[in-house]
This record gives structure tokens, sequence and C-alpha cells, in this order.
């Protein structure tokens, strides 16, 4: 069954024929995390494939994965693009590094996962919590409940993990 909701006045689906889209999202809505494991080489995932990108094996294993990480990188948005977006600018698009499979399959490599920053319960970030982030800070997933059935994937703070004295920004004007 497709799932379908609203985000800040904009339309979302996941089309039914999108199996592994619509299996993440399905443990999305349970605010429960979930990756793709490869049955082969044993790797984790992101995003939903049908085939695994380090071995090509055909078959896995939805796996539980603690969501939880680092800031590898970011985007401040100041001109919304979107007019739902307009009244919550600026905003933090977040690109985190798990600290599950850190390293792996290099030393240069991580699962990489992205989202919006947001307050714990899902709302976009104020802009005094967008100036408090930079690469390295140290977030774990919040979801922003859509409709029945599907939850968006996004990032706050971790307030239970010391976050590093002063995080990488970009200058600021």
């Amino acid at each position: 069954m497709a799932l379908k909701g609203e985000y800040l006045g904009m339309a979302l689906s996941v089309d039914d024929l999108d199996v592994e889209n619509i299996e993440y999202f399905k443990y999305c809505a349970a605010h429960d995390f979930h990756l793709q494991q490869c049955d082969d080489c044993k790797k984790l995932r992101y995003p939903p494939t049908t085939a695994c990108p380090w071995c090509t094996c055909l078959t896995s294993t939805w796996t539980r994965v603690e969501a939880k990480g680092a800031v590898h990188s970011y985007t401040e948005v100041h001109h919304a693009i979107q007019p739902a977006f307009r009244t919550h600018t600026p905003y933090l698009v977040l690109l985190v590094d798990l600290d599950t499979q850190k390293g792996e399959p290099t030393e240069h490599e991580a699962l990489r996962v992205i989202g919006n920053l947001t307050t714990p319960d899902g709302a976009l970030a104020s802009a005094d919590m967008v100036k408090q982030v930079g690469i390295g800070s140290r977030v774990r997933m919040a979801f922003t409940d859509i409709s029945d059935g599907l939850s968006l994937p996004q990032w706050t703070l971790d307030e239970t993990t010391a976050q590093p004295g002063t995080p990488w920004r970009y200058p600021q004007e």
C-alpha cells in the first residue's frame, strides 16, 4: 500500500512499487530505525536498494541500527525555494556519519544518513539551535510524524553525549 502524507504543505508519497522504501518508512513510522544488512557480506546500506552496493547480493535482512552519530557535513539554508520552508529559515540539512559501521569498507567511509535538524519532537530547529550545530556535532535520530504510517527520519542534538567544544562551521556573515 502506498504511503501518503503532507509535510509543511507539500504532498509526500512513496508508491507501493517502491518496496524497499515502503519497508524503510514502515520502521520509521514506528520510530524505530532499521537498515538493510546484506545476507552475504553483512554490510549495512543506506539508502534502501535492491542489491548490495559492495557485493551485489540481491538478498538482505532488515536490521535495527542505533541511530546516533556525528555530523559529517551540512548545508544551512537561508533562502528556501519551497514556500512552506520560508518561515523556518535558516534551517540545516545534515549528513550524519552513523556510529555503526564507521570506517567500513574503507577507513574514510561510513553509513551516512541525511535529514533536517529538528527539535527532539521532530519540529524544525530554531535559529538558535541551528547556530550550535556544525561538523562533528553529536546527533541522534528524531522522527517527524507526517501521517498514519509515515514518519520522516530527522536529526536532533544528542543531549546524552558530550558535544565537541567548538564544532567546525562555515564562516558566518
